[in-house]
């Protein structure tokens, strides 16, 4: 059964910008977040639960990016996450 084609995106420059949103600002957020981890908890730990967090958490940003209407908010809200969460590295 095909997709409704009311459903899709018809800008190619949009869809562009969901699939890199999605993917590379997604796994900035990822990332970062883990990073900031390694500030609070041991890195061994942090490492080895990454393996399995990192993952799950890139794949539910990845989603979020491509069910969002607005690509814009998701844009924003990656970038103030991934700054919020390096904090800790930018801020000497």
């Amino acid at each position: 059964m095909p997709a409704n084609t009311k459903y899709l995106t018809k800008s190619p420059w949009l869809r562009f910008s969901k699939i890199m949103a999605g993917t590379v600002g997604g796994y900035a957020v990822m990332l970062s977040l883990h990073l900031l981890l390694t500030t609070i908890f041991p890195r061994e730990n942090v490492v080895v639960t990454a393996f399995f967090t990192g993952y799950i958490l890139w794949a539910f940003l990845l989603l979020w990016a491509f069910i969002a209407r607005n690509v814009w908010k998701v844009w924003a809200t990656y970038i103030g996450l991934t700054l919020l969460f390096s904090l800790p590295y930018l801020i000497p």
